[in-house]
C-alpha cells in the first residue's frame, strides 16, 4: 500500500528530528506549496509543531505539549480566560487563551477545572481595582515614600498576580523589551494607545516625558512607545546620564539605593514651563524614578502637577520588579 504525503514527512521529521519546508520538498520531491499544504494540516492536528520565522522555519515532531483532557467548563469562566490569560514557553512559543491556560495546568500538574474557577476568582479580585480606569497607585507610593513629589500615579495593570505569575500585559511587557521586537512591541503599544490617551485627555496633560532607559539596546521600548503613541502635546526632554558602569534600577534591592540610583542619574533638561506633565515609565517597582524625577522637574520649575504612568506595577508596598 501506498505511503501518503503527510505520513512520509511525518516519518521523515520524526528520523531526522527536524526539517524545513524546502528540505522536505527536495527529499519528497514535490513542490513547497505542497508541501505547505500538508504541514498546514500536521500543525492543525498537532502532530507537528514549528519553530523560528520566515525564512527560517523549522517542523519538529515532539513540542513538549501533552494533551490535555477535555474538561467542562462555565461559559463565562472559560470566556475571561481566553480574554486574559498569556504563557510563553520555555522555548519561546505563545500560548494564551484557554488553551494556554490548560498548557499552563498541564505544566504545573494542576486540574483545568479546579484552577479555571481559582484564576477567575483572583482575577476579580486584582481587577476590582481597575474599575474606575487604571489602576490607582498613590496609596502605595504615599506608603513607601517619606516626601511624595508625585500628585498621582496610576498604571494600567499589575506585572503579576499571586500564585498565577505575570498578567498579559506583564508578559507582553516582560519579552517586548527584552527580545527587542518591534512587532512584540507595536502589539504591546496596540494594547495601552486608547488608555493612554483617555488618561492625558482626562486630566488635561500638556506635556509628556518619557523615563530614559539605562541597558542600552538597538530598540529600545520607551523610545518605540514614544514614537508609536505620537501624543499631540510637547514632550518634555529627559535624560539618562553616562556612568562608568550603568547600574539598572531592577539590579537595586534596597528602596534608598533606587532613590539615589534616581537622583543622580536622571536629568531634566527642558527649560518650558507646563501646568500638567505626564511621567511615563515600563514598570512600578518602589516608584523611585518616577517619584525623582517628578521632584527634579517641580524643583526646575517645569511644571505645577505631575502624573506618573506605569504599563505595569507591583500590587503593594516597594516591591522590586528585576525582570523588566
Amino acid at each position: 500500500m501506498k505511503k501518503k504525503t503527510s505520513e512520509k514527512i511525518v516519518q521523515y521529521i520524526t528520523d531526522k528530528g527536524q526539517a524545513s519546508g524546502n528540505e522536505l520538498a527536495d527529499h519528497l520531491n514535490i513542490t513547497t506549496r505542497a508541501v505547505r499544504k500538508q504541514l498546514s494540516n500536521l500543525l492543525t492536528e498537532g502532530r507537528v509543531y514549528k519553530i523560528g520565522r520566515p525564512p527560517k522555519v523549522f517542523y519538529l515532531r515532539d513540542g513538549g505539549k501533552k494533551v490535555v483532557p477535555t474538561v467542562h467548563i462555565d461559559s463565562k469562566i472559560k470566556k475571561m480566560i481566553e480574554d486574559r490569560f498569556l504563557v510563553i514557553t520555555p522555548a519561546g512559543e505563545r500560548e494564551e487563551g484557554f488553551d494556554g491556560f490548560a498548557y499552563w495546568c498541564n505544566k504545573q500538574k494542576l486540574p483545568v477545572e479546579k484552577t479555571s474557577t481559582e484564576y477567575v476568582k483572583t482575577i476579580k479580585k486584582y481587577e476590582s481595582h481597575k474599575k474606575n480606569g487604571p489602576i490607582n497607585g498613590m496609596y502605595k507610593i504615599k506608603h513607601t515614600f517619606d516626601e511624595v513629589f508625585l500628585d498621582k500615579v496610576y498604571y494600567l495593570d499589575f506585572y503579576s498576580i499571586e500564585r498565577f505569575g505575570k498578567t498579559k500585559l506583564g508578559q507582553l511587557l516582560l519579552y517586548a523589551k527584552q527580545s527587542q521586537d518591534r512587532l512584540l512591541i507595536k502589539e504591546l503599544v496596540d494594547r495601552i494607545r486608547q488608555q493612554i490617551i483617555t488618561l492625558v485627555e482626562k486630566n488635561n496633560i500638556d506635556a509628556v516625558g518619557y523615563i530614559p532607559p539605562t541597558v542600552k539596546r538597538e530598540t529600545q521600548l520607551m523610545r518605540e512607545l514614544e514614537r508609536q503613541l505620537n501624543l499631540s502635546i510637547p514632550t518634555i526632554n529627559l535624560v539618562k546620564v553616562k556612568t562608568p558602569v550603568a547600574v539598572p534600577q531592577k539590579t537595586l534591592n534596597k528602596l534608598e539605593d533606587r532613590v539615589l540610583n534616581a537622583k543622580s542619574t536622571i536629568i531634566v533638561d527642558d527649560t518650558k514651563k507646563y501646568k500638567k506633565v505626564l511621567l511615563i515609565d515600563d514598570a512600578l517597582g518602589s516608584g523611585s524614578t518616577l517619584n525623582e524625577t517628578a521632584r527634579k522637574i517641580k524643583h526646575q520649575g517645569n511644571a505645577e502637577i505631575v502624573i506618573g504612568l506605569a504599563i505595569t506595577g507591583s500590587f503593594s508596598g516597594f516591591e522590586v520588579i528585576s525582570e523588566v
